[in-house]
């Protein structure tokens, strides 16, 4: 099984030359499907964006959404719109409201879009903002206990849409791949060639995705578990434990590239 994975191609940054030939590169790739980890573009262009991605693919587009993508919109009519597309167009399936996909006997696949949810680090004292804090409808206006709060409630959901799903791939398959896009563990939130310092890990991890993950791994040790996500545009891997391993994708504003191409047994 060979997948291809995507992270952090902000579209958007690219004019319309630059979109067909990243397209170009996208369509000429032989796999068995493809692994979208969030930031495709904005809440203004993200349904246009995954539209030209489903018309010149002709394998599965397995995806979840990252911050960007609920920019200058919000959450609840950004999840509106996408799913409407994902209702639309059968090759293009939202991981986070979707179920558990067999890709093959014995691997499974399953998502969620994750949040920064601010339980690592010092999510009260870093004089770190992001953009996300004014750029998105629900997150704007809140001082820093009520900001903190919501994040902590997004991350929450975030873990109980995914650990059901999590369970029943590990209970019928020897290989789980996880597709994120906010990394799950302070470990894995890569940025220039090390983890992020206690200034930005509060908006750079998800603690209740990764509190599941690990979880999961404990009670299901004969399962591997592989993480994709992105988010902080640095790439590395990390290991907490011996059945699951997180890979961060790097990534660059105006130049998309293909993450990697997984072999999967």
């Amino acid at each position: 099984m060979k997948l291809g994975w995507l992270t952090d191609i902000h579209l958007n940054f690219l004019n319309e030359d630059g979109i067909q030939s990243f397209l170009s590169n996208f369509q000429s790739r032989t796999v068995d499907g493809w692994l979208i980890s969030g930031d495709i573009g904005e809440a203004t262009n993200i349904v246009y964006f995954l539209q030209r991605i489903a018309d010149v693919s002709d394998k599965p587009v397995y995806f979840v959404l990252g911050n960007h993508d609920y920019y200058h919109g919000s959450l609840i009519e950004t999840t509106r719109v996408v799913m409407e597309l994902a209702d639309r167009e059968s090759d293009l399936v939202w991981l986070t409201w979707a179920g558990v996909q067999v890709l093959a006997p014995g691997l499974a696949l399953v998502g969620d879009d994750g949040w920064g949810d601010g339980r690592i680090g010092r999510p009260y004292d870093t004089p770190v903002r992001l953009n996300d804090f004014v750029a998105i409808g629900e997150l704007r206006g809140h001082h820093r206990k009520q900001l903190v709060e919501k994040l902590n409630q997004l991350g929450d959901e975030a873990a109980g849409r995914l650990t059901p799903k999590l369970k029943a791939a590990a209970k019928e398959n020897d290989q789980v791949v996880v597709v994120t896009h906010v990394p799950p563990f302070a470990g894995a939130a890569w940025h220039e060639g090390r983890p992020s310092d206690d200034d930005w890990v509060p908006w750079f991890s998800c603690k209740a995705i990764g509190d599941a993950l690990l979880d999961c791994a404990a009670n299901y040790p004969e399962v591997n578990f592989l993480v994709v996500c992105g988010h902080t545009h640095g790439s590395g891997e990390y290991s907490p434990c011996s059945n699951l391993k997180v890979m961060t994708g790097g990534a660059e504003y105006g130049a998309p590239r293909i993450s990697k191409i997984l072999n999967l047994p």
